[in-house]
């Protein structure tokens, strides 16, 4: 199979993170053959903690293959949500996964391992040089053609750099919520809004008892805590992922954070959780496993009027980044990349393929991103704190169970990742419009 034009297209992605990755890999399962990730650090180091991947992400990722090789490692199928008080009142719990009726499987996963499998797979299926580490994005352009170009900056690992410049027939910012891309496209943009609140991630190695069976939100109105396994158990303990979110008292501005990743000792925010319990999950034991934490402010991005400007267009963060809620930011990552390949397989024009890609995947993210931030499906905690700040014996009578349902299927609908929605099948399967694939 070839993409439908008199010549094979070349697809320079910028951003060798989820996004980038995944759209590779997406680009070839349709036929195309020249794809060219740029990444701006010298090693693809996978970096973060981890993140659970909704069942229609993990749809688009076995179609390309990839499952086996995800559940393979550092992975587990969730299998149950619950949502407490912080007084330790169980607010909901929720079946995921296939225990949802999804036919395809909900997976917390350990981000460097995501990121390895895509890696292996783009270095196995598009060949060792298709991933150019080391390559900072400078500037954006426009031929009068229409085709992108694309500044580059190279420093190699013995320090000397150069600069050079790219022509690509299509050009993908998948450069993350910082897209340089993005800020070439929307000149005068300025930096991610921070809300005001921190986030400390970090993973642990807990015996499999004290790390619960299933993933818990918790909180109040002010703070809360996600905790959930990650791996099998071995030699009787499983790797626990945990990200905690507070008020940034006597922090001016957490922008100034330079990478937003700054190292973190656990005792610095480990007293704000003391007497957290949930079912048997004690969130300062976990804490106290961690080897190491990191902080973060909780920023995102603006919704866009456009992603796309003739050949160029944006994916995942750069695209549309979104606060931590509801396990959408890989997830929606990964879509996109799969309906990106599609439209442009589907069109033999690419602006033209670019517009369809926008037209089908903005609104939608769109959606999220205003949901997330007005706390999306986590909303259920801060209804029960301020309906029963002091806790409650039977949640029904603070929040009837009607209200809870609904609130959980809304969030659903908003990014179409209902069951009866997914398990319809993949649309980016079958490439073929005009029968031209």
């Amino acid at each position: 199979m070839t993409p439908h034009s008199s010549a094979t297209p070349h697809v320079v992605i910028a951003g060798g993170g989820i996004a980038g990755l995944t759209a590779a890999l997406a680009l070839h399962a349709v036929g195309f053959t020249r794809i060219t990730v740029v990444e701006a650090a010298r090693q693809a180091r996978p970096v973060g903690a981890g993140l659970n991947l909704m069942p229609g992400a993990v749809r688009e990722l076995d179609a390309l293959g990839l499952l086996a090789d995800l559940e393979s490692g550092a992975a587990l199928r969730t299998r149950e949500l619950r949502y407490y008080h912080r007084s330790g009142g169980l607010i909901s719990r929720e079946p995921r996964g296939l225990g949802a009726g999804y036919r395809w499987p909900q997976l917390s996963i350990h981000r460097a391992h995501l990121q390895r499998v895509l890696g292996d797979a783009v270095r196995d299926r598009l060949g060792p040089t298709a991933v150019l580490t080391g390559v900072r994005v400078t500037g954006v352009g426009v031929h009068p053609d229409g085709r992108p170009r694309l500044c580059l900056e190279h420093r190699d690992n013995g320090g000397r750099g150069g600069r050079a410049s790219l022509d690509p027939d299509v050009l993908v910012g998948a450069d993350g919520i910082r897209s340089a891309v993005r800020a070439a496209l929307n000149p005068g943009e300025g930096r991610p809004p921070w809300n005001g609140m921190l986030v400390w991630r970090g993973v642990s190695w807990l015996p499999a008892e004290a790390a619960g069976r299933f993933m818990l939100i918790a909180g109040d109105d002010r703070q809360k805590a996600v905790v959930y396994p990650m791996s099998r158990p071995t030699g009787g303990r499983v790797l626990v992922n945990w990200a905690l979110a507070r008020p940034a008292d006597g922090v001016p501005d957490a922008r100034a954070f330079g990478d937003w990743s700054r190292p973190v000792g656990v005792d610095a925010f480990l007293h704000h959780y003391e007497g957290w319990e949930f079912d048997g999950v004690r969130v300062t034991d976990v804490l106290r496993a961690a080897e190491t934490a990191h902080e973060y402010p909780m920023v995102d991005r603006e919704p866009l009027d456009r992603w796309s400007h003739g050949r160029t267009t944006l994916i995942g963060d750069a695209a549309h980044a979104m606060y931590p809620i509801g396990s959408n930011g890989a997830s929606q990552s990964i879509v996109d990349a799969r309906a990106l390949a599609h439209a442009l397989a589907r069109h033999p024009d690419p602006a033209e393929a670019l517009r369809a890609y926008e037209a089908e995947r903005r609104p939608v993210t769109t959606a999220l991103q205003q949901a997330n931030r007005r706390q999306g499906p986590e909303v259920v905690i801060d209804l029960a704190h301020r309906r029963a700040p002091h806790g409650f014996g039977d949640i029904h009578e603070v929040i009837p169970a009607e209200e809870l349902a609904a609130i959980a299927c809304r969030y659903a609908a908003t990014g179409a990742f209902d069951p009866a929605t997914v398990n319809q099948g993949s649309p980016y399967d079958a490439v073929t419009a005009a029968g031209r694939l």
